[in-house]
């Protein structure tokens, strides 16, 4: 098959043949419809975080079932199924507990399969994956608790976004912060991501949702996906204009959506007492985070948040049913489409902020 490999950071992706061994034990094939560009991809692309080389990289995937290795029962040949970055095992304690967003199962698999070894390789060189997915490639063995079954009906090279990009955003705001109607919500930074956290303050009836970016074209996507105001960050003063925006009072929840320590102080200063600061963008590996406890004693909450606290196999059929109800934009939300073989010039789109997402279809 077709697939892109980062060999190393700092070097362009390498769209190549590789071999894929048949599925193991618990695991599927899938043939790929679509992948998207995401921006965590592009971290490890420019060397702020590490994972093991070479690695096809890619982890927002749709595609059919086309065959399944021995003791799969989840899934069949066939089956329409969107790709979890986070396996759900449904025994650790995280996944008995209702966070299966934590699963233990994500952290022991370092590049490899669950158990241990790989499926991708080049004649004789091991090729790793990426989070047990490596989407950008036509075909993916995956482990059968990263698939997410779906209506036949859904199309496919759209609902690929809600294997991260759309969860991470909309769950930022229904599952971790359970922001409330008639609310004031900041958004800093309205790119792919942060587009589906604005979407997720409407779903939530917030009243004042405040979009915060210093690209132009980003917040104009913001104004679309339902953004009551927006703020230039490069030309505007951010707490000036959110205190007039809420009257004086400061917003109720502030989401930081790029991946900046400076980024997230800004949305903490933006929250009123009592208010939520939600962490959602991913910071370089490393990264420090200096406050004033004071800032915390007037009851406001700083969180973090992973793959939008979501439960995959009970919350991406709801998005995908919103979404066929028109309630949730994904055909808004894709810039450009893009073959394999331009799937750095996708990057170089995404890394200027030229796209609010793109996707990669096979």
């Amino acid at each position: 098959m077709k697939a892109a490999v980062l060999y190393e950071a700092f070097k362009p992706l390498v769209v190549e043949d590789l071999e894929l061994e048949r599925p193991k034990e618990h695991e599927v094939l899938v043939k790929l419809t679509a992948s998207g560009v995401c921006h965590s991809d592009l971290h490890y692309m420019k060397g702020d975080r590490e994972h093991p080389m070479p690695v096809v990289l890619g982890h927002e995937g749709a595609g059919i079932v086309e065959e399944i290795g021995p003791g799969v029962t989840y899934a069949q040949p066939g089956d329409h199924v969107v790709l979890s970055f986070v396996p759900t095992c449904g025994k650790c304690s995280y996944c008995v507990k209702g966070r299966q967003n934590l699963c233990e199962a994500r952290y022991g698999l370092r590049g490899n399969m669950q158990d241990g070894t790989t499926r991708l390789r080049k004649g004789s060189q091991e090729i790793h994956h990426f989070n047990g997915l490596s989407t950008f490639g036509e075909y993916a063995v995956v482990p059968e608790d990263s698939l997410v079954k779906i209506r036949e009906d859904a199309p496919l090279d759209r609902v690929a976004l809600i294997g991260c990009g759309v969860p991470t955003g909309v769950g930022a705001v229904i599952n971790t912060a359970k922001v409330r109607p008639g609310s004031s919500v900041v958004v800093i930074g309205t790119g792919g991501v942060g587009l589906n956290v604005v979407q997720g303050a409407v779903l939530a009836g917030a009243e004042a949702i405040i979009g915060v970016d210093i690209h132009g074209g980003k917040l104009e996507h913001a104004l679309q996906f339902g953004a009551t105001h927006l703020i230039n960050a490069a030309t505007e003063d951010v707490m000036e204009k959110v205190r007039d925006i809420t009257r004086g009072e400061m917003a109720d929840y502030a989401f930081e959506v790029i991946g900046s320590t400076e980024a997230i102080k800004q949305a903490m200063m933006t929250t009123k007492r009592g208010g939520t600061t939600v962490v959602v963008g991913v910071t370089p590996a490393g990264a420090e985070l200096t406050i004033d406890p004071d800032f915390l004693h007037l009851d406001r909450v700083l969180m973090g948040c992973t793959y939008g606290s979501c439960y995959p196999r009970a919350d991406m059929p709801m998005l995908i049913d919103l979404y066929m109800a028109r309630r949730l934009k994904l055909d808004e939300l894709i810039s450009a489409t893009f073959k394999i073989d331009d799937i750095n010039t996708a990057f170089e789109a995404l890394d200027q902020g030229e796209v609010a997402r793109s996707i990669i279809r096979y």
